[in-house]
Parts: C-alpha cells; sequence; structure tokens
C-alpha cells in the first residue's frame, strides 16, 4: 500500500484526516513496535541473584545537639516461617485483603499497573495495584522507591519469578518478608509481638487483622490511638467479609467473630530509660512529619539523627522536677498522688532544647510534654492582651475598633458582669455571666498592663469580648497554638478553657521573645543515612505580631516577675530579663507557669490524672497547701529552678 498524505483529491481539513487503513497501520506498528520493546525488556530483565540482606540492620542513633551520642533504637526482628506452619485461614484472610485471585494471576495486576501510571501521571506515587507476586518482588530483591521504572521493573520480574517459583514459594517468601510494624518482618514475629503466640496459634479472626497491617501498619494498629482502632476494625470486618465472599470461611465461621481481636500493647523498647524515650518519639514523629522516610525503611535502621536537645537542660529541666517531686507524700497524703508534669524549653528559632514527658518513660508512655487535656488557665492571657494590641476593640455593634494601649484602663472590681457589644452576656441558664478576681479583690479602675501584671481576671476576660474571642483565637493561632487545642468561644475563653500543650505554650511564648517572629516548633537539626544527607526542610520563621505589640507584651509578662507584689514575683531569681505568667483555672485542676528570656522559652504544666478514668483531679491540697495556693507555687518554682542552671 502507497502511503498519501497529505491526502489527495481532499480539499480543506479532510486532505489532513489519515484514512482508516493510515489509522490502522499507525496503530498496527505501535502494537508491535511496544510489543517488541516490552519483550526486550522481559529478555533482559534479570531476577537478582541475592535478597535484599535483612542480615546487615542497624541501629538509628540519636545524637544531642552537641553531637554526643544520645541513644540507639530501630530492632528488626524477622524469622523464616515455613508456609505448612501458617494455618489456611490466616494463609486466606491475607490472600482475601490483598490478592485474592493469587492462584490463577500471572503475577501482575494490568488494572492495577495502569491505575498505578494514571496516578504517576497526574503528579500521585504509584503505591498500591500490586498483586502479591510483585509485592514479594519488591520487599525482597528491589526497593521502596514509589517511581514508574521501579514499577515496570517489578511487573516484569513478577512475571519471571511467576514462571520460575510455584505459588507456594513466592507466598511463603511474601509472609516472611513482608513489614507488620512494630519492628517486626515476617508473620512469624508479626504474630509474637502483637498476641505473644506462634503463627500457627492464629485464628482466622487474628489473621484478618494482621492482613490489614500490611495496607500501612502505622495506620491499622489500634493501639496507637482511636482512628487507627477505627480503620482496624473496619478492614478487620471487611477482610472476613471477603473471606467469606471467597468461600474461605463459612457463615457459620464468620457469625461467631463478633468481637475485634485487639492486640496486646506494643512492648517499650529497652535503653529508653528516662527522658530518652519521651526525646527519641518526638525527634522520631518530626521525621515522620517532615521527610519522605516510610516507616518500614525508617525501622531497617542505619539513620543518624542530630536532634536540637541540649543534655545539661533535659537533665537541669529533670532536677527541677524531681526537686518538686522530693515534696510531695502521696504514700500519706492522697492529694498528692498521680501528679504530672509535662515541660518544654524551646529557643526563639524554634529549637526544641529541652523536654520533660513524665518520670520515666519505660514506666509511663506518654508525653506529658505533649498532653492536650490540661487547660491553660491565666497562662492563656497574654494572647488576649496581643490581640488587643493587634486588632482593638469594639464596643459597639458597628462602631470603629478602637486602639488600646497598655495604659488603657478597665474595670478591675470583683464579680463584673460581662458585656458583649449588644449588652450583658446571658448563659444558658439565663443568668448575666459575672466574673471573680482571685481572692475576691476589687481593683477599681486598672490599666491593661497592670492587670497583666497582678493577673487580674474581670478587665482580661471583658478585654477578650471587646477585641472578640475569633481575634483572640486567632492571635493564638498565629503566635503557635495549634487549632484543635483551642476550647468553646464563650467567655472563658479569653481565661484559658483551651487544652495546649507545653511543648506548644513554650513556643507561643517564644514569639513573644522572639519580638514577633513565630519559627514551628522542631526537634531535628539534620538527619543521614549512612553519611548521606537526607533532605528536611527547616520551618521558617513567620511574622505573627509586629515587634511593636511583642515588646508590649513582653514588658507587661516582664512586669508580672520583676515587680516586688507582680503575681510571678517569685521567678525574679532568673534575672532582670525574666518575663511569665503563671496560670490556674476556676476548678484548680491545672497549674501552669510560662516565660521566657531573649534565650529561651519555658512552659511547665502541672496536673493530676487519675490513672483509669484519665480524668483530671483538682490540685486541692497539693502538698499540704490550701486550695487557693495548692498546685500553684510547684509550676514557677520548676520554671524558676530550670532557667536558672540554664543561665549559668
Amino acid at each position: 500500500m502507497r502511503w498519501h498524505y497529505p491526502r489527495p483529491g481532499r480539499r480543506g481539513f479532510r486532505r489532513w484526516l489519515p484514512s482508516w487503513q493510515q489509522w490502522l497501520t499507525v496503530v498496527l506498528t505501535g502494537a508491535v513496535g511496544l510489543g517488541t520493546l516490552v519483550g526486550y525488556a522481559y529478555w533482559q530483565a534479570e531476577i537478582p541473584k541475592n535478597l535484599n540482606s535483612f542480615a546487615t540492620q542497624q541501629n538509628n542513633i540519636y545524637y544531642w545537639a552537641d553531637g554526643s551520642e544520645m541513644a540507639r533504637s530501630g530492632w528488626v526482628s524477622r524469622q523464616e516461617m515455613p508456609l505448612e506452619k501458617v494455618p489456611q485461614d490466616v494463609r486466606w484472610a491475607v490472600l482475601a485483603a490483598e490478592n485474592e485471585t493469587f492462584y490463577s494471576d500471572y503475577g501482575v495486576s494490568p488494572s492495577g499497573i495502569a491505575r498505578a501510571a494514571l496516578r504517576m501521571g497526574a503528579g500521585g506515587d504509584t503505591q498500591g495495584g500490586s498483586t502479591i507476586t510483585q509485592q514479594y518482588v519488591k520487599n525482597a530483591y528491589l526497593n521502596q522507591d514509589q517511581t514508574l521504572s521501579r514499577k515496570f521493573t517489578e511487573m516484569l520480574i513478577s512475571v519471571k519469578l511467576d514462571n520460575r517459583m510455584s505459588k507456594r514459594e513466592i507466598l511463603q517468601g511474601y509472609l516472611n518478608t513482608s513489614w507488620f510494624g512494630r519492628g517486626t518482618y515476617g508473620i512469624q514475629r508479626a504474630a509474637q509481638a502483637y498476641y505473644g503466640k506462634e503463627v500457627s496459634e492464629l485464628d482466622a479472626s487474628e489473621g484478618a487483622f494482621l492482613a490489614s497491617l500490611l495496607k500501612g501498619a502505622a495506620l491499622y494498629d489500634p493501639t496507637v490511638s482511636d482512628a487507627n482502632r477505627r480503620r482496624a476494625e473496619e478492614r478487620w470486618d471487611w477482610t472476613l467479609d471477603r473471606m467469606v465472599k471467597i468461600g474461605k470461611l463459612s457463615a457459620k465461621e464468620r457469625a461467631g467473630f463478633t468481637v475485634f481481636p485487639t492486640p496486646k500493647a506494643a512492648p517499650k523498647a529497652t535503653g529508653l530509660s528516662g527522658q530518652s524515650g519521651y526525646l527519641m518519639g518526638m525527634a522520631k514523629a518530626y521525621l515522620g512529619k517532615h521527610t519522605r522516610i516510610p516507616d518500614a525503611e525508617f525501622d531497617r535502621g542505619g539513620y543518624q539523627i542530630y536532634t536540637t536537645f541540649e543534655k545539661p537542660r533535659v537533665e537541669a529541666l529533670s532536677k527541677a522536677v524531681r526537686k518538686v517531686r522530693a515534696d510531695l507524700d502521696p504514700d500519706k497524703r492522697s492529694t498528692d498522688r498521680y501528679v504530672r508534669v509535662g515541660a518544654a524549653s524551646v529557643a526563639p528559632d524554634g529549637r526544641v532544647l529541652a523536654v520533660h514527658g513524665g518520670e520515666d518513660y519505660l514506666r509511663q508512655g506518654s508525653n506529658d510534654a505533649n498532653a492536650v487535656n490540661v487547660p491553660a488557665g491565666t497562662a492563656f492571657t497574654p494572647f488576649v492582651y496581643a490581640a488587643a494590641l493587634r486588632e482593638g476593640v469594639q464596643k459597639k455593634r458597628g462602631a470603629a475598633r478602637v486602639p488600646v494601649s497598655p495604659g488603657t484602663p478597665y474595670d478591675g472590681d470583683d464579680k463584673v458582669s460581662v458585656k458583649t457589644p449588644e449588652g450583658p452576656y446571658w448563659d444558658r441558664s439565663g443568668k448575666i455571666v459575672k466574673v471573680s478576681n482571685d481572692g475576691g479583690r476589687s481593683w477599681g479602675r486598672i490599666s491593661l498592663r497592670e492587670a497583666m501584671v497582678h493577673s487580674v481576671n474581670t478587665p482580661l476576660i471583658q478585654l477578650g469580648m471587646d477585641v472578640g474571642l475569633e481575634g483572640v483565637r486567632r492571635t493564638a493561632r498565629d503566635a503557635g497554638l495549634l487549632e484543635a487545642s483551642f476550647g468553646p468561644q464563650v467567655p472563658a475563653f479569653s481565661l484559658g478553657n483551651s487544652t495546649p500543650s507545653a511543648l506548644r505554650m513554650a513556643g507561643a511564648y517564644g514569639t513573644f521573645a522572639a519580638g514577633g517572629l513565630h519559627t514551628e516548633p522542631y526537634s531535628v537539626l539534620r538527619v543521614t543515612r549512612n553519611g548521606a544527607k537526607i533532605a528536611m526542610p527547616r520551618p521558617p520563621a513567620d511574622r505573627a505580631l509586629s515587634p511593636q505589640v511583642a515588646a508590649r507584651v513582653t514588658d507587661a509578662l516582664r512586669g508580672a516577675v520583676q515587680t516586688p507584689d507582680g503575681h510571678a514575683a517569685a521567678a525574679r531569681a532568673v534575672g532582670p530579663g525574666a518575663a511569665g505568667k503563671s496560670g490556674t483555672e476556676p476548678d484548680n485542676k491545672s497549674a501552669w507557669f510560662a516565660g521566657y528570656t531573649a534565650q529561651e522559652s519555658t512552659a511547665v504544666a502541672l496536673f493530676r490524672l487519675e490513672p483509669k478514668t484519665l480524668e483530671l483531679l483538682p490540685l486541692n491540697g497539693l502538698g499540704g497547701g490550701s486550695r487557693s495556693a495548692a498546685g500553684s507555687r510547684y509550676p514557677i518554682q520548676i520554671w524558676t529552678d530550670y532557667m536558672k542552671a540554664g543561665a549559668r
């Protein structure tokens, strides 16, 4: 056939339309070319002779800010298990969840590969769409890169492997090399890690849960979070239903599995005693959010994590907490039981310098420096003051906003009614809301600065209403508090019904210390793997407040410390540059002190937590003190002792 193009005898655009013969020629030529290319690639593809080595696993090493070694972690546990030791129900739970056509396919899923290619073309990754054979090839022979070229290589090797190995061998290899979280590779170690038993002892229900971990163990371990538990239960339920649908579990057997087989809690790794476990956990969490290191890769080890934590400061903070605990007597006073202290220190540039997460990580795994259930109380009021200085106030609806200054007077009397631009604020019971000052003291007309210095509640709660609680919320968020920690937007919002962590409070107060610039707290300076640097962006400094507003807040908080009758005068021992604010709340269930110098910002939260209900308990009588004094003296003591040690 002679090729005539443009087509003779045609006019206009029809001259440029190929004939059906020409279209057919192009399609056939393309198909032959593509087939030849794929055939050549298949012929060239070689199954690697060596499996990925699990015998050369390394520890992950964490370093202090000065470069000295802090601790090691990152063990990997794996044990080969013959397929005959894996119960049929467990095998089919995995197949139902991951690849129900395993015994009939040719090792690849064309539709899955097409979906992966489309995602790649749209700018996503190529995760998913893999058969068990493909997953085994990725686990055993290739790397975890999500690229189209790696996916293509995976496909070719999978087809070859399917021709050379039996399905039994492939399934056995897959079950022995897959990552199940908790540092485990292979279903035998997973059975031990999650259920404390041999894989041969698992039933279909437990197998269905372990199969869900193959979807992403970090998202499906139910002991990590409530959200993980919901995902795990849904996946477990779905997997059992799939087993019924494909005829590998009877309806009668399925009806017997109604209770989710909750695994045991993850064991704590050794070498994490004291504060080390908290510090390493924070650093690992930071890496998880700010690098592209998959959890499975991180657990393989070989990483060097250089943290921002300064050993002398961490030790000084723990020493200050221990000194306070020595004043408590939980054996004799029930009010001294279940005391928790969370504290964090952050540099103005965002580096997390020190953390106190609890008495000992091996005895208490939860990090109290990250606790988000402790009301900030009046330690929140600097954000109200900053919002007023930044945005002004509006006392009448529709009127222009009016600037305020540190000298603007407000009513400081006790039991003052809270007002909105429309009039008094009524609560749901039909009563006008009134606010009490500490000790029931009336201060008369008082400037906003003096209200901050002496921690007078009534002018500050009214100031929040005049600014607008949304404006206060916006200012606190810009300074560094998380949206999720904010309490209801009612008058009490200005007096700290929000529950930020000690780490976030330290970072937000650090915004004042940095002249209004806020940098997100970060705990890792850099990370390498066997000496090769891994990309990790450093958080930028954003303008949250003007330098003038930040300076005025600092002046008031410095007055609270430096003025002899200021509410935070106990912290004067730190030096003339110290500024800070205590925090108490109406129910006396939390006590705070947050403050800073030019070098660092530190927040200390003290509370009592009932271990079974996880409810906050009153601090009444703590340390043998009165209700009004109980608890409130301890955070400022910890803060002062720690900051004095750091200033030496």
